[in-house]
């Protein structure tokens, strides 16, 4: 399959900029056997059974793009400063993630960073100007009063990945991360408009319990209590999986066929209580109903050939495209994806290809808003 297979077009003015107020009014498309339906999320119950399983992603945003400068030391001992920016991706280690940064040809291996707090210098000048000479590499905070966090460089992938080891390590770093960084916006809402204090609670779900994205299960930004009460009421269960979503999700697919492409890989988590429950909703007829994409790659990640659910701990890349043949997921709530991503590649294998260039051409038409603040689409599988 070629990625150009998966295009459409997309005007400017449908990309959402905010999330709908009240979060559960946003439009809903239902994708059902070829047939749409136009409803709003709060209908939601309406397509739901007594003994389904609705399963959410339970991560938290956390505030992970980094402004500083990169520092090194030259040949006649001087040092070199230039400004970089980088989106924390995967955590390695307590005190390692990997990273995509900007400029990222003019980082090496050795190098350091200093990022410094949203308030904090900006400029390679401003730097050199509140780092004491006896301390090439900065203080911990800025004559202003303004937080550093340093990191060393130690090395670069082909996948473009930098690895970063921090001078702090564990709840200390998250700390300093949660002071330092800003909400990693999507790079289209980003372009757009400055990230604002209104993002730090609109760019998280009600269901956030466990630090790690740095990029919301969008989908799961449609909830609100009362909306889990009415799913609730109607005999629904509710279950929590986790996904730590990676800045990956926000890289287009270079390669022209499918198969030259590589999925960067996210930490994920099923408990053992959570599989055996769903396994019981399947062998009692229910249905499980996924709550976006990261909840469904997970489970589908952690399912066996039989469709048997297994606990899973660890890392997954799974790439789902048309032909995958789903073992655990029979609905899917999914928002409005990119044109030729991973995303509008899994909900056309979900539902059709065909079906989903119809779904989203008459999303286009009729005025819905796409991406991570726009409407929703819930998806029956084909």
């Amino acid at each position: 399959m070629k990625t150009a297979d998966f295009d459409f077009d997309l005007p400017e003015d449908r990309i959402a900029l905010r999330p709908a107020d009240p979060r559960d009014s946003a439009r809903l498309l239902v994708v059902k056997g070829g047939a749409l339906e136009d409803r709003i999320i709060r209908d939601l119950p309406d397509f739901l059974q007594p003994g389904d399983a609705l399963v959410f992603n339970d991560t938290r945003v956390i505030p992970a793009r980094l402004s500083g400068v990169r520092q090194r030391i030259g040949a006649e001992g001087e040092t070199l400063t230039v400004e970089v920016e980088a989106t924390l991706h995967h955590r390695d280690a307590p005190d390692v993630w990997s990273a995509f940064m900007k400029p990222g040809k003019r980082i090496k291996p050795g190098d350091r960073i200093s990022f410094f707090s949203h308030a904090g210098p900006t400029s390679p000048a401003e730097v050199a100007d509140t780092a004491p000479s006896s301390e090439p590499f900065g203080p911990t905070f800025s004559p202003e009063g303004r937080r550093t966090l340093e990191a060393t460089v130690v090395s670069k992938g082909e996948d473009g990945l930098i690895t970063l080891t921090f001078d702090l390590a564990g709840p200390a770093l998250d700390d300093a991360i949660r002071e330092v960084g800003v909400m990693p916006l999507p790079p289209y809402i980003a372009a757009k408009r400055p990230e604002d204090d209104r993002d730090r609670s609109d760019y998280q779900t009600v269901f956030a319990e466990h630090d790690g994205s740095v990029a919301a299960p969008t989908a799961g930004l449609h909830f609100t209590p009362a909306l889990l009460d009415a799913i609730r009421a109607k005999g629904v269960s509710t279950h929590a999986v986790t996904l730590h979503v990676g800045a990956g999700t926000f890289l287009p697919v270079k390669a022209d066929d499918l198969a030259d492409h590589k999925m960067h890989s996210e930490w994920g988590e099923v408990s053992p209580e959570t599989a055996a429950a769903l396994n019981a909703v399947h062998a009692k007829g229910g249905r499980i109903v996924c709550v976006g994409t990261t909840s469904l790659r997970l489970l589908e990640s952690a399912t066996a050939e039989d469709g048997e659910i297994k606990p899973f701990h660890g890392d997954t890349a799974i790439f789902i495209t048309p032909g995958y043949w789903f073992r655990a997921v029979d609905v899917l709530m999914t928002n409005f994806h990119l044109p030729k991503s991973t995303l509008f590649m899994l909900v056309s294998a979900f539902a059709g290809t065909a079906t989903m260039k119809a779904a989203y051409a008459h999303a286009v038409a009729d005025g819905y808003r796409f991406y991570s603040y726009g409407d929703g689409s819930l998806l029956f599988r084909d």
